[in-house]
């Protein structure tokens, strides 16, 4: 494992707050995931909010048996198949009964590229390999049977502490693929990273 990546997890306090709060302290920080007895690591580079009264948020018509994970306690995963076509990766936050999540749009691999290039055979490029959702779980093997995982205690799922970036560090838009609640400025990523995803923000 490379020295720079840490190995402290975050409390479950941090966990939390509110999902706008959250979303912006996960920029820099490190996920990790064990496939087949291989680390792999990517450093967060692009995440988004999902909160109270955002229709856009699965948690906004109430509890159902696709999103009852978003209502426990924060510090958990939270995976969904959507479109018939690709799983994406949530973090939940705030407190048990509130219902809300950060989606982690796009890594930048750091440890198991290997691994992450059989995963995704499809990127032929290093930059491409996890920048977007669909493909960030792809390359990191995450589905339906991931979700719920404890983030705090859990060995093959979890995220370190990474170090905080300034707010001049951090870029900020609309969200992506959404056709409701396209005004609010929930997206955050990491200014000037070549790994962040290409779509296009709402209204943008």
């Amino acid at each position: 494992m490379s020295a720079f990546v840490s190995r402290r997890r975050f409390t479950r306090a941090f966990y939390r707050q509110s999902s706008l709060v959250v979303a912006q302290r996960l920029l820099g920080c490190y996920l990790h995931r064990e496939v087949n007895g291989v680390e792999l690591v990517g450093k967060i580079v692009e995440t988004e909010a999902y909160g109270p009264n955002d229709e856009a948020c699965h948690a906004f018509r109430g509890r159902t048996q696709r999103n009852a994970v978003m209502f426990g306690d924060g510090g958990y995963s939270y995976v969904y198949f959507t479109y018939g076509m690709h799983h994406c990766f949530n973090v939940t936050t705030s407190e048990e009964g509130t219902g809300e999540a950060v989606l982690i749009r796009a890594v930048e691999p750091v440890v198991g590229l290997e691994m992450m290039r059989q995963l995704r055979p499809k990127a032929s490029r290093e930059v491409d390999i996890a920048n977007g959702p669909g493909k960030l779980c792809q390359a990191f093997g995450l589905s339906r049977g991931d979700n719920g995982l404890d983030l705090i205690e859990s060995q093959e799922l979890f995220i370190t502490i990474g170090e905080a970036l300034s707010a001049d560090a951090i870029g900020v838009s609309t969200r992506i693929g959404i056709s409701v609640a396209v005004d609010h400025p929930w997206r955050y990523y990491v200014k000037g990273s070549n790994y962040v995803s290409r779509g296009k923000p709402s209204g943008g």
